[in-house]
């Protein structure tokens, strides 16, 4: 890389050098032919940071780990993690870098992360590689996420490696280049916590505190006001994944951002058919992160965290499990009103609303749609047309008509505002269809599908003429479907 070029990008190294017992200095696997797949432009300008240049092969040296910056020490991160209910212990990057961190156009940090760059000493027999579908797939659901709204990990390029990657069969290689406010999770404490080096917990949260929380620094008890922004963060998230009906698929501690972002997209998938079991990842194979169970899981995850905190919460230990219970106590609360907020937004009622009205209204309506049951996405976008007066769109979807006839009588009384139901239900998903046939022929080459179905899901509120299959759901022979890690 040219002296010119790395003038161009100041690349900071706070996590390594402030959390050195929680980074293991690494380099990125080389990549001899390395080829640019996907490139977020906008992204990249908002970190301050050339297009032009990152499609350079000095761009694309400092995409892969290949080159870094003077001053930058790439990291592979340590973290425990409870894994679909069981505790292990050292987790880690174990084919993922964080490359440094970068200042953001808002005067933030993000973090510029790998995922596919080659073995760690956390890759526990991996061979540490990615491979074009999966990275592809993060890249399109993560930025279709930020276009609704939803605070997520972000996309910033996804290169090709030249190499092939063993897995079911031979696929080609591929990394990730991600950008995050931080990659601080849940399990992070954990391992913290896990070596008994109380000091280590308290700088490790200090560090999230000014990262994510910095209004709290001032607080009587700042670990105890941190730990309440958290779970704060987390009931507003999985509000906002429910609403748009997504599914993570693997909700274990280790992929539980402090921030408050979605973090890691392998066994994802967004809900066609509304259904409250609704299970795509693989190994669940007991549905634990089933759709309905998300915010069940998100306050287990939470109770995790606070066990991890309890020294800093409190010195006499009982005040300090009293305090964080006290606090856990929120999630249900923030999580149910984040939750019915949206869902009366979906709807169009206003804030005004008599909750008495509201709340046996889409009690019933989610009775009815399960029963039928309907897509998800189109229900309530057609819904936006009921409430202009067209309501046979919504109308043929549902199996009891007289049901929907009354319900719908009940709700068009409350005088719903369609331009604010427009505003978020989306038109447009990622839906599994699309994203599986986009990437099977990304796979074989053909970036155009990718790039088509990004254009669309990117900018989810505006429907256009010419994209209707975009918004139909899936044909009757596709599924049952099932999404993997990609490891």
């Amino acid at each position: 890389m040219s002296d010119t070029a790395l003038s161009a990008v100041t690349l900071e190294a706070r996590f390594a050098n402030q959390l050195e017992e929680l980074a293991v200095p690494w380099r990125a696997e080389d990549v001899p032919r390395p080829e640019l797949l996907a490139l977020n432009e906008p992204l990249a300008a908002e970190l301050g940071l050339d297009p032009d240049f990152l499609r350079s092969p000095d761009g694309l040296r400092l995409l892969t780990g290949n080159a870094v910056p003077p001053g930058a020490t790439p990291v592979a991160q340590a973290y425990s993690g409870h894994q679909f209910g069981w505790y292990s212990p050292r987790l880690g990057d174990g084919r993922a870098l964080l490359l440094g961190e970068l200042r953001h156009a808002d005067g933030g940090l993000r973090d510029l992360h790998l995922k596919g760059s080659g073995r760690t000493p956390f890759a526990r027999g991996g061979d540490g590689r990615a491979v074009v579908g999966p990275m592809l797939r993060e890249y399109v659901v993560s930025e279709a996420m930020h276009a609704l709204g939803i605070p997520t990990t972000r996309s910033l390029a996804v290169v090709g490696t030249g190499r092939a990657v063993q897995r079911e069969t031979v696929l080609p290689g591929a990394l990730l280049a991600r950008i995050a406010g931080s990659h601080v999770r849940v399990g992070t404490f954990q391992f913290a916590r896990a070596g008994g080096d109380v000091e280590l917990v308290r700088r490790l949260a200090d560090y999230a505190i000014q990262r994510h929380y910095p209004d709290v620094a001032g607080a009587e008890n700042p670990y105890l006001a941190m730990f309440q922004a958290v779970i704060s963060a987390q009931a507003a998230l999985v509000a906002r994944w429910m609403l748009v009906g997504f599914v993570h698929g693997v909700m274990n501690t280790d992929n539980m951002a402090i921030s408050g972002e979605t973090i890691d997209y392998g066994p994802c998938a967004f809900m066609e058919a509304f259904n409250p079991a609704a299970v795509y990842s693989s190994i669940d194979e007991a549905g634990r992160y089933a759709y309905r169970n998300q915010p069940v899981v998100a306050e287990w995850n939470l109770a995790r965290l606070a066990e991890s905190m309890l020294p800093l919460l409190h010195e006499d230990e009982q005040k300090a499990v009293d305090l964080a219970v006290e606090s856990l106590g929120g999630f249900q609360r923030q999580y149910s009103a984040a939750w019915s907020a949206g869902l009366n937004a979906k709807l169009g009622l206003r804030e005004e609303t008599n909750d008495a009205d509201a709340s046996p209204l889409t009690d019933d309506l989610l009775a009815l749609i399960q029963e039928s049951p309907v897509d998800f996405t189109s229900f309530f976008r057609n819904l936006g047309k009921a409430a202009r007066g067209e309501a046979e769109p919504a109308r043929r979807m549902v199996l009891d008509l007289t049901a929907f006839d009354a319900w719908t009588e009940r709700w068009l009384a409350l005088g719903p505002d369609a331009e604010l139901m427009d505003s978020v239900n989306p038109a447009y998903i990622p839906r599994n269809h699309l994203v599986e046939e986009a990437l099977a022929a990304a796979t074989e080459g053909d970036l155009k599908p990718f790039a088509e179905l990004l254009a669309v899901v990117t900018d989810p509120f505006n429907e256009r003429p010419g994209l209707e299959r975009y918004a139909e759901g899936a044909p009757g022979d596709f599924g049952p479907y099932r999404t993997f890690c990609g490891t």
